[in-house]
């Protein structure tokens, strides 16, 4: 009977927390992203720029800087996605993971648009300290 509980239940949707809020704002700005990176790209290639371009770091470049911000959001999309999926299937929630979660993004959004706009790499470096330290504290709310 225990089985067959656990298995119903577990075929229920579950519900949106923060979390998962905070996974789907990750998910469509990486697709934003995404969709400025080709529209400069196309822009560079139709003004008679070279494929060969896209590799060449430059700071300067807007081409350059939307693809560092890509690979950002590419590289800390799975440890964002694996604290999610500790939290959920924990049933771990609460107003302090619910306010990490916040913290988190919108220092996640903040560090995307500052390397865009190519402000002060000190403050990007501090928004992404803080990003680290809401991704270790969720982990370990996660797992103890």
């Amino acid at each position: 009977m225990h089985i067959e509980k656990a298995m119903i239940s577990s075929t229920l949707p579950i519900e949106m927390t923060f979390p998962l809020w905070g996974l789907a704002i990750f998910i469509v700005w990486t697709i934003i992203v995404v969709a400025l990176l080709l529209i400069v790209r196309v822009r560079h290639l139709s003004a008679g720029g070279s494929v060969k371009d896209f590799a060449t770091p430059n700071d300067e470049s807007l081409l350059w800087r939307l693809f560092r911000v890509h690979s950002n959001l590419i590289e800390n999309l799975p440890l964002y996605v694996g604290v999610v999926f500790l939290l959920t299937v924990r049933g771990i929630s609460g107003t302090v993971v619910d306010w990490l979660v916040v913290v988190y993004i919108g220092f996640r959004l903040i560090h995307s648009v500052i390397h865009i706009a190519s402000i002060d790499p000190g403050f990007r470096l501090f928004s992404l300290m803080i990003q680290l330290i809401c991704l270790l504290v969720l982990t370990g709310m996660a797992l103890f």
